[in-house]
């Protein structure tokens, strides 16, 4: 076997291996931590997309689940944290301070499709996931 084809190989075995590595390492930390379960709350695809989210002593009520959306429709998220956060949607870079106790809401129309993850920046809690199609 000439030394390119071995070293081909070799390369091969290093992607793979380190592919294995990334998927099959512990998810992220907000997942392990409590009130971050995977239970699924959904809306209607076809309509408007709302939610009301408390976050109180590190938990998330409703546990964070699916929100689902079609592409173009209206979001509306609103937040009740009793601590100082900032609430952030990914993807669409969509940002709002959480006061305690004092309710925060974005709304937006759903321009991009995929899964995107709206979490707490300070505190690392999962809320929901938007999921737009």
């Amino acid at each position: 076997m000439s030394r390119t084809v071995r070293m081909a190989g070799y390369v091969a075995g290093c992607v793979l291996a380190s592919w294995l590595v990334t998927a099959c390492g512990p998810l992220a930390e907000t997942h392990h931590n409590p009130g971050n379960s995977h239970e699924v709350a959904t809306a209607a695809p076809s309509g408007q997309a709302d939610a009301v989210i408390t976050v109180a002593r590190g938990q998330v009520s409703p546990p964070p689940g699916w929100l689902e959306v079609a592409k173009g429709r209206q979001v509306s998220i609103t937040v009740t944290s009793d601590v100082a956060d900032e609430l952030h949607v990914h993807g669409y870079d969509i940002e709002a301070e959480l006061r305690p106790g004092v309710p925060a809401t974005v709304r937006f129309t759903a321009g991009l499709t995929g899964v995107f993850e709206v979490e707490t920046h300070r505190s690392k809690l999962v809320l929901t996931q938007l999921a737009v199609r």
